[in-house]
């Protein structure tokens, strides 16, 4: 059975001091689809108990899969139990999810056990994912020799017309849009809140929350 990573963020408060976290259909969904055929386990870079986006729990509290993730105490136990990222290595996994939300732009990208990471997953041809905020924590990952993996690459994540419609843009430090796009990545998008996912080789983005979903039926038909 084919074992999936999924990367979440340790960061509880955005840039202007707002709480934030993992954004919790980008992990509901997915785990959902995946678990069936997939082992998953949950790490982020201080390990149990990532923070929850909690404006993501009450636009969502009448879907199905997030209200079952939040009750489920599989989810609860392999929450409570989430692994450091200094603990883990790529060879242990068949692919990584990067899972959204604010927090994953603020500490993920610049975390060196993130980076060392994503890039050992990267560079073993192995499925390297992200969604909606997620590819941002990938913005440092390079390939073999050193180069983003994401240049010359095409990608997707959370545009820049659907992070001034949630008026956040003071909220992190960077647009992954831009940031990614001048790393020499080839960005597209659909309409704000519109399914996208992107698949180049072995790296496959997923737009917005909209799109777990679709992301998560991605990685298994590349696994």
């Amino acid at each position: 059975m084919p074992s999936i990573l999924f990367v979440l963020t340790s960061c509880d408060t955005n840039l202007v001091g707002k709480p934030t976290g993992y954004y919790l259909p980008e992990a509901a969904h997915p785990y959902y689809i995946l678990t069936p055929t997939c082992t998953v386990d949950f790490a982020s870079p201080k390990g149990p108990n990532p923070p929850l986006d909690q404006r993501s729990v009450t636009a969502f509290e009448k879907d199905e899969d997030c209200v079952r993730f939040l009750k489920d105490p599989i989810v609860a136990d392999k929450l409570s139990h989430a692994k450091k990222l200094s603990e883990i290595s790529a060879k242990d996994y068949d692919a990584v999810f990067y899972v959204g939300g604010h927090g994953p732009v603020i500490d993920l990208p610049t975390d060196e056990d993130n980076i060392r990471l994503a890039s050992e997953f990267y560079q073993a041809g192995k499925i390297t994912s992200a969604v909606c905020h997620g590819p941002a924590a990938l913005a440092n990952a390079v390939d073999a020799e050193g180069k983003s993996i994401f240049a010359g690459k095409n990608f997707t994540g959370f545009s820049n017309a659907e992070e001034v419609q949630v008026d956040s843009v003071s909220s992190i430090p960077f647009s992954l849009e831009d940031d990614i796009s001048k790393k020499g990545g080839i960005y597209s998008r659909a309409e704000p809140w519109q399914s996208k996912v992107v698949v180049d080789g072995h790296l496959l983005t997923g737009q917005n929350p909209a799109s777990a979903a679709p992301l998560a039926n991605a990685i298994l038909e590349a696994l």
